[in-house]
C-alpha cells in the first residue's frame, strides 16, 4: 500500500513540491502536506513511533495544525482558506464525462441506423449521377422506365430524407444519454452536498458539508459513518474499523488513541465512536491517492495499449499492471471484448433486438424480390416482346432504369426496417426516468425501470421503508406497574426517574439530540439514532430534559463505553461516581439485556431480587403483549462497583451482569399510513411482498400483519435467521438450492436475518427452477452491508435518506423519501415502459406490412410503387419517429397493477397484437388495391396508372397516398389499447403529446397534399375527395371494434412474435454475467483491492496445487489429477478474481487462502 500511495505523487502539481522545499513550514502551520501524506501511510505502532518523534503526540500534531483538540478550529473564513490552498479541498475530481460527440458516435454503432446510412449514402449518389445523351427511339421507351421531371430533380431529397431522419435518431438518442449522464451527476453531487459530517469548531458541534472539511478539522465519528478524510484519532471510544475497502481484510480493525490512531478516508465505522483530527482531504488522503492512480492510469493505458499490440500477446499482457480506470485488469478486458456483449442488454432490449433482425430479413428479402422482378419484368418486356438489341449508346438510359429499379427496392427496405424502434424505447424510458424522478424514484441505471415492471418478488426491509422511522415510547414497564400510555411523572418514586433520566441521558451517543421543530405546529426534529432518539423523547414526555445531563457529565468524562453492535444487541457505559465508585448504564434488547439482571426496581425504588422464574413471567405478560402490539422492547439496567473492586474492564461478560433492571419500554415505529393499500396492491399485481429484518419475530410478524404481508389463515412462513439456516443448509453446514425451493415460496417474514440471510435469500429466489419461470426479485436496503443483496437482486432499491453511501454505490434505483409506495410506482412506470414500446410495435408493424406490400404488388404489377419513394419516407419518418413520441409517453394508470407481470420469455407480440396487425393490415390492404385498380371509376378522375413520361403528379395517386396516411393516423387511436379493450378514447386527454402529434401530423398532411406538388408527387384534391380520404380513415376505428370482436382463442393459427432469448441462448451470456456480477459489486464497493485480490488469487492457485498434490497420495494419482487441476485452474485464473474471494467467505473448503477472513457460520 505504502509504495503505491508513493508512486502516485508525481500526479501532484510539481510546483507545489518545490515551493515546499524551498519554504519547509508554509502558511506558518509546522506541517506539510507531504509530511502529512508521508505520515498517514504508516500503521499502527510506526505510526505512533513517527508521530511521538516528530510531534511528541497527538495534541502536538494538532498544536503544529494549530487547532485545539477541545474546541477545534476557529470557524474563520481567512484561516479555512488558507488552509485549502495549501493542503487542499476535500474533494476528488469525477471521471470526465463523456462528451456529446463521443456519445453521437456509440449511438451510431446501431445495426439498422448502418443499413440505413448505406441505404442513404447510395440513393444521394445514384441521384446525382445523370446519365449523358438523351433517349433515343431505338433505346425504347417502357412507360413505368423513365422517372417524370419532377422524380429527377427530387431524387436527392429520398437519399437527404432517410439520411436526416437517421440524424434525427442519433441526435435524440445521444441527447438522452446526454441528459441522463447529467441528470445523474447532478443527483450524485446532491447526494455529495446532502452528506453531512459532524466536526467541532469554536467548541461547538457543527454539521459541515463534507466537501468543506478542512485539514486541523476536529470531526466526530461514530457508528455507521463513511470516513470523508483521513485523520489521527484523539480519543475513540471502543471503536472498530472496517478498512476492506483500502486492505481487502474483512476482519474489523481496532483503533485507540495508544495502539492504532490512524484513520482512513473510505473506511467504515462498524462500532464505537470518538474524534479525530483531520490530516489529509481530497486527492491527498489514501483515497484520494489511489482514485488518483486509476484516474490517470486511464490516460496511461491508451498509449500503452498502442504500444502493446505491437509486441505479441503474453508480453502484452505482462505490460498492463493496475491500470485500467475501473481498476479491472487487461486479461479481464480482453475476454470481455472477445465474448460479453458491451452492456449487458435488458430482457426487454434483447427482445426488441431479435425482433428488428427478424423483421430487417424480411424486409431485406422483399426488396430483393421486388428489384429482381422489376429487372426481370424490364429486360423481358424490352429485349424478348419487343425483340430490340443492347445498343452501346443507349446503355446509360438503361442504367437509369435499373438504379431506379434499385431505388424501389431500397425504399421498400427502408420502410420496412423499424428504425423507430431504438428511438422509441430510448425515448420511452428516458420519458420515464424524467417522471420516476418526480415519484421518488431517482433511476441509476435505466433498465432497471423497465425491469421492474417484470418484478415478481420483493423483499423489503421494515424499519423506514414500511414504518416511519419516527419511533416513540408508547407503553413501558416501571417500578412494578405496567403503563400502556406515557405515565404522569408525579406516579413514579423520584429515585427511579431520577435513575432513568441519567440512565438514558448518559447511555446513548451524545450527537442524538431532539431539536425544536421546524415549523410551527409539526413534530420535535429527531437527530442522530432514532431509537435513542425515543428513548430521549421519554424523558421529554416525563417533563425532565436531557441537556443538563450531558452538560453536567461531558463525553470525555465518560470512563468507559462499550458501543452498540449488532452481536452484543445491547450499549453500556461507565460514569465515575464522586464517591470514587462506578456506574454502569446498559441498554439493549430485553430478552437479551433481562438474562443479565438479578435484581429490578420495584414501585418504591428498592431493589428486589429478579429471577430466572420472574424473568419468564415477566417475557410473558409483559414483553410478547408489547412484541405482539409491533412494538421493540428495550431494557434499561444499571450496576453499581465500589471504589475498592475496579473490575477489569477489559472483560465485558463479568461487567455486564449481575444488572439491576430500571425499565422496560415498548418502542413504536408506526406502519407508514400508505403502505398497506401499496402492498395491496403489489399482491394483487402478482408480486410477493416478503419482509426481511433485523427486528424480534414477534414485533416483525405483528408489523408485516399491519402491513398486510401476511393474512390470518393464509399458510405462509414467519422464520427467524436462525430457523431459516437450519432448514436451508446440510450436515455439512452448505446452502442446499432445493432446501431453499422448499421454504422462500412460502417465506412471507424473515427476523434477526443479518445481511447474510438476505443475501442468501435474494440468491436462492433467483437461482431456483421450481416455478415456470425465473422470478424477478427487487430488493430494498440501507445499511453497508445490504451491498451484496443489492447487487444480487434484479433491482437494487437503496434508500436516499437512510442509506449508507454503500447501499447507493450498489444499488440500481435510490428511493428518495424512503417510502415503500414509491416502489409501486416504480412497477407501475415498469409496466408502463413495457406496454408503450407494444403500442408502438403493434402500430408500427401495421405500417410496415401495408407500406411494403402495397410497394412491391405495385412495382410488380404497375412497374412502379403507388407510394412514391418520398412518401414512403414522409410515411415513414413521420409515422416512426412522431409515432413513437405520440406512444411511448403514454402515463401509467393503475389499471397496469391489475395484471400479473409478463414474464422474461413471455413475446413482446401477443396473439391479440398480431390478430390487430393482422387485421388492420386487411383492411388498409383491401381499400388501397381497390383505390388503385377502380379508383379512377369510382372517383371519376383519370387513372394514374401507366402515365405516359414526366406527366404531372396525378389526381388519382394522391388520393391513395391520403388515404393511406389517414388510415394511419386513425390507427394511431387503435393502437393505445394493447390488450383488446374496447374504448380505444380512454384516458387520451391526459396525453398531450398524443393529440398534439396526431393533429400536427394531419396539418403537415393537409400542407404536402395541397401544396407539396413536384417533390412530393401530389396533386392537390377537392374537398369531396378530402372527405372520402377520412371517411375511410374513421372506417379503420369501426373495423377496430369488429377486429376487438373477434375471439383471440378463436384464432390458433395467429404466431406470437418477439421471444425472449432462448435458453440455450442465454448460457454463455448468463454464465459471462454471473462471473460479472459479483465482481462489478466488487469492483464499485472495493476500488482498491484488487491489488490484494491479485495476490490472493496466486496464492490460493499455488495452494489449491499443492493441497491437490497432497490428496492425490502417490505420484502417479498426482500426474492422473493433475490434468484436471489444471483445468480447474484454468477456471480459476479465468474467473474475475474476486468472485473467488467472495465465496470464500461462504464455502469453508476455501478459506484455507483466506486466513485472515471471517467464514460465515
Amino acid at each position: 500500500m505504502g509504495d503505491m500511495a508513493n508512486s502516485s505523487i508525481e500526479f501532484h502539481p510539481k510546483p507545489q513540491q518545490q515551493q515546499q522545499r524551498e519554504v519547509p513550514h508554509v502558511g506558518g502551520f509546522g506541517c506539510t502536506l507531504a509530511e502529512l501524506r508521508s505520515l498517514m501511510e504508516l500503521r499502527g505502532a510506526e505510526a505512533l513511533q513517527k508521530i511521538q518523534e516528530a510531534y511528541g503526540d497527538v495534541s502536538g500534531l494538532c498544536r503544529r495544525l494549530k487547532t485545539s483538540p477541545t474546541e477545534g478550529l476557529a470557524d474563520n473564513t481567512n484561516d479555512l482558506e488558507k488552509r485549502r490552498q495549501i493542503y487542499g479541498q476535500n474533494f476528488i475530481p469525477p471521471k470526465q464525462p463523456k462528451t456529446f460527440l463521443q456519445l453521437v458516435w456509440e449511438a451510431l454503432q446501431d445495426v439498422t441506423l448502418i443499413i440505413l446510412e448505406v441505404a442513404a449514402i447510395v440513393s444521394l449518389g445514384l441521384s446525382f449521377y445523370a446519365p449523358p445523351g438523351e433517349e433515343s427511339e431505338a433505346c425504347g421507351n417502357v412507360s413505368g422506365g423513365a422517372e417524370d421531371e419532377g422524380e429527377a430533380e427530387a431524387g436527392w431529397i429520398e437519399g437527404a430524407a432517410i439520411l436526416l431522419s437517421v440524424i434525427c435518431v442519433v441526435l435524440v438518442t445521444a441527447f438522452n444519454d446526454w441528459s441522463k449522464e447529467k441528470q445523474f451527476r447532478g443527483l450524485q453531487s446532491r447526494i455529495e452536498q446532502e452528506q453531512k459530517f459532524t466536526v467541532i469548531r469554536n467548541g461547538q458541534l457543527l454539521q459541515v458539508p463534507v466537501a468543506a472539511l478542512v485539514v486541523g478539522d476536529i470531526a466526530q465519528v461514530k457508528y455507521g459513518d463513511l470516513l470523508p478524510a483521513d485523520g489521527v484519532l484523539i480519543q475513540g471510544n471502543d471503536l472498530k474499523i472496517d478498512e476492506s475497502s483500502l486492505t481487502g481484510e474483512s476482519d474489523h480493525v481496532r483503533k485507540s488513541a495508544d495502539k492504532d490512531p490512524m484513520l482512513l478516508s473510505g473506511t467504515h465505522v462498524m462500532e464505537g465512536s470518538g474524534r479525530m483530527v483531520v490530516t489529509a482531504v481530497g486527492v491527498n488522503s489514501q483515497t484520494g491517492i489511489i482514485f488518483t492512480l486509476l484516474g490517470a492510469g486511464g490516460e496511461e493505458e491508451e498509449k500503452k495499449e498502442k504500444k502493446a499490440k505491437k509486441q505479441d500477446g503474453a508480453v502484452a499482457m505482462e505490460m498492463q499492471p493496475l491500470k485500467s480506470a475501473e481498476g479491472g485488469e487487461m486479461e479481464e478486458r480482453e475476454k470481455k471484448k472477445a465474448n460479453i456483449p458491451k452492456k449487458e442488454k435488458s430482457v426487454l432490449q434483447g427482445k426488441l433486438t431479435k425482433l428488428a433482425v427478424q423483421i430487417g430479413k424480411a424486409g431485406l428479402v422483399m426488396s430483393a424480390i421486388t428489384v429482381i422482378i422489376l429487372v426481370l419484368y424490364f429486360v423481358i418486356e424490352t429485349f424478348v416482346v419487343d425483340g430490340r438489341v443492347w445498343l452501346a449508346e443507349c446503355t446509360p438510359v438503361y442504367v437509369q432504369y435499373f438504379v431506379k429499379f434499385f431505388i424501389i427496392g431500397v425504399t421498400v427496405l427502408v420502410v420496412a426496417v423499424p428504425e423507430g424502434l431504438p428511438l422509441a424505447v430510448t425515448i420511452s424510458l428516458a420519458y420515464s426516468v424524467k417522471k420516476m424522478m418526480k415519484d421518488n424514484n431517482l433511476v441509476r441505471h435505466l433498465d432497471a425501470c423497465e425491469t421492474m415492471g417484470n418484478a415478481t418478488a420483493i423483499c423489503s426491509d421494515k424499519t423506514g421503508t414500511l414504518t416511519t422511522n419516527r419511533m416513540t415510547v408508547v407503553q413501558s414497564y416501571l417500578g412494578d406497574t405496567h403503563y400502556k400510555e406515557i405515565p404522569a411523572p408525579s406516579a413514579l418514586t423520584p429515585k427511579i426517574l431520577d435513575l432513568l433520566v441519567h440512565a438514558i441521558s448518559i447511555n446513548s451517543a451524545y450527537t442524538t439530540k431532539i431539536l425544536p421543530p421546524e415549523k410551527e405546529g409539526a413534530l420535535p426534529r429527531q437527530v442522530g439514532n432514532k431509537t435513542e432518539c425515543a428513548l430521549l423523547g421519554f424523558i421529554l414526555d416525563l417533563k425532565r430534559d436531557f441537556q443538563p445531563v450531558r452538560e453536567q457529565i461531558p463525553e470525555d468524562k465518560l470512563y468507559k463505553v462499550y458501543t452498540f453492535n449488532s452481536v452484543r444487541k445491547s450499549m453500556s457505559t461507565v460514569i465515575r461516581m464522586p464517591d470514587g465508585g462506578f456506574r454502569l448504564f446498559s441498554k439493549g434488547a430485553s430478552e437479551i439485556l433481562l438474562k443479565k439482571c438479578t435484581n429490578i426496581l420495584n414501585s418504591n425504588g428498592e431493589l428486589r431480587g429478579f429471577r430466572p422464574r420472574d424473568r419468564d413471567d415477566m417475557v410473558k405478560k409483559i414483553i410478547e403483549p408489547m412484541a405482539c402490539d409491533g412494538l421493540r422492547t428495550i431494557c434499561i439496567a444499571y450496576r453499581d462497583f465500589s471504589a475498592i473492586q475496579e473490575p477489569n474492564w477489559d472483560n465485558e461478560n463479568e461487567v455486564v451482569g449481575d444488572l439491576t433492571c430500571i425499565a422496560v419500554v415498548g418502542i413504536e415505529d408506526p406502519v407508514r399510513p400508505e403502505v398497506p393499500e401499496a402492498i395491496r396492491k403489489c399482491q394483487r399485481a402478482g408480486i410477493t411482498v416478503r419482509m426481511v429484518t433485523g427486528d424480534n419475530i414477534n414485533t416483525a410478524r405483528a408489523i408485516a400483519a399491519k402491513c398486510g404481508i401476511i393474512h390470518p389463515g393464509e399458510d405462509f412462513l414467519c422464520l427467524e435467521g436462525k430457523e431459516f439456516n437450519r432448514r436451508i443448509r446440510n450436515e455439512k453446514g452448505e446452502i442446499e438450492q432445493e432446501r431453499l425451493d422448499k421454504v422462500w415460496p412460502k417465506l412471507r417474514v424473515l427476523a434477526r436475518s443479518s445481511p447474510t440471510d438476505k443475501h442468501t435469500l435474494v440468491k436462492g429466489i433467483i437461482d431456483s427452477t421450481t416455478g415456470e419461470q425465473r422470478q424477478v426479485v427487487a430488493v430494498t436496503g440501507d445499511g453497508t452491508n445490504d451491498g451484496p443483496a443489492l447487487k444480487k437482486a434484479d433491482v437494487g432499491f437503496a434508500m436516499g435518506i437512510a442509506g449508507t453511501d454503500v447501499a447507493k454505490e450498489a444499488s440500481d434505483i435510490i428511493l428518495t423519501d424512503d417510502n415503500f409506495t414509491s416502489i409501486v410506482k416504480a412497477v407501475m412506470w415498469g409496466r408502463n415502459v413495457y406496454d408503450s414500446i407494444s403500442k408502438f410495435l403493434q402500430f408500427q408493424l401495421t405500417v410496415n406490412v401495408v407500406a411494403v406490400i402495397v410497394a412491391f404488388t405495385g412495382a410488380c404489377i404497375t412497374q412502379d410503387s403507388p407510394l412514391k419513394a418520398v412518401q414512403m419516407l414522409w410515411v415513414n419518418l413521420i409515422m416512426d419517429t412522431f409515432a413513437s413520441l405520440a406512444l411511448a409517453t403514454e402515463p401509467p394508470n393503475e389499471s397496469l397493477l391489475l395484471r400479473k407481470p409478463y414474464g422474461r420469455d413471455k413475446p413482446l407480440i401477443s396473439r391479440t397484437m398480431m390478430k390487430n396487425i393482422l387485421g388492420h393490415a386487411v383492411y388498409q390492404l383491401t381499400i388501397i388495391f381497390t383505390l388503385l385498380f377502380v379508383g379512377e371509376l369510382f372517383f371519376d378522375i383519370d387513372s394514374g396508372r401507366n402515365a405516359p413520361l414526366h406527366s404531372p403528379p396525378s389526381e388519382h395517386y394522391t388520393i391513395i397516398f391520403n388515404t393511406f396516411v389517414m388510415m394511419q393516423l386513425f390507427n394511431e387511436i387503435n393502437a393505445r389499447k394493447i390488450h383488446g379493450e374496447r374504448n380505444v378514447f380512454d384516458g387520451i386527454f391526459s396525453n398531450p403529446i398524443f393529440c398534439t402529434i396526431v393533429l400536427g401530423t394531419f396539418g403537415i398532411q393537409i400542407v404536402i397534399v395541397q401544396f407539396g406538388g413536384k417533390p412530393f408527387s401530389c396533386s392537390p384534391l377537392s374537398t369531396e375527395q378530402w372527405l372520402w380520404c377520412l371517411f375511410v380513415g374513421v372506417g379503420e376505428l369501426v373495423w377496430g371494434q369488429v377486429i376487438a370482436t373477434i375471439p383471440t382463442s378463436q384464432l390458433k393459427c395467429l404466431k406470437e412474435a418477439g421471444h425472449g432469448p432462448g435458453k440455450d441462448e442465454m448460457t454463455d451470456e448468463e454464465l459471462a454475467e454471473g462471473e460479472e456480477e459479483i465482481d462489478h459489486a466488487e469492483r464499485e464497493l472495493r476500488r482498491g483491492q484488487i491489488l490484494w485480490f491479485r495476490g490472493l488469487n496466486r496464492i490460493q492457485t499455488q495452494m489449491e496445487v499443492v493441497s491437490t498434490f497432497k490428496r492425490s497420495g502417490s505420484f502417479q494419482g498426482a500426474v492422473r489429477r493433475r490434468s484436471s487441476v489444471l483445468s480447474q485452474l484454468h477456471d480459476v485464473t479465468n474467473l474475475s478474481t474476486p468472485t473467488h474471494v467472495t465465496l470464500s467467505a461462504a464455502k469453508p473448503t476455501s478459506a484455507a487462502g483466506n486466513p485472515g477472513g471471517e467464514s460465515i457460520p
